[in-house]
């Protein structure tokens, strides 16, 4: 079963690729990708990593939490499930 990371505190010059080949030294990499600003195309300084295995992913964690890239320390944690704060029960038009 594969276990997806959260990385932050990239650099606007990392690239998808460079943390892909970065996490492969722990094992294979199922997907990578910076997010980007969708108006600017500049990297947001985080991204998510999909490894294989829960333990692979650990071993990631480990190795690569705080490890500096392009002069900032990663961020390097268990991806937490997306929240659609489109319907998130408040705000305008919220009836119930």
């Amino acid at each position: 079963m594969s276990a997806k990371l959260f990385v932050g505190n990239l650099s606007f010059e990392t690239t998808s690729d460079e943390i892909r080949d970065l996490f492969s030294e722990v094992g294979p990499v199922e997907s990578c990708q910076v997010i980007t600003d969708r108006d600017t195309g500049r990297s947001k300084g985080f991204g998510f990593v999909e490894m294989n295995s829960k333990a692979e992913a650990n071993s990631a964690k480990e190795k690569f939490d705080g490890q500096d890239l392009h002069g900032r320390a990663l961020k390097v944690d268990e991806a937490k499930p997306k929240v659609d704060s489109r319907n998130n029960g408040g705000g305008y038009g919220s009836r119930y």
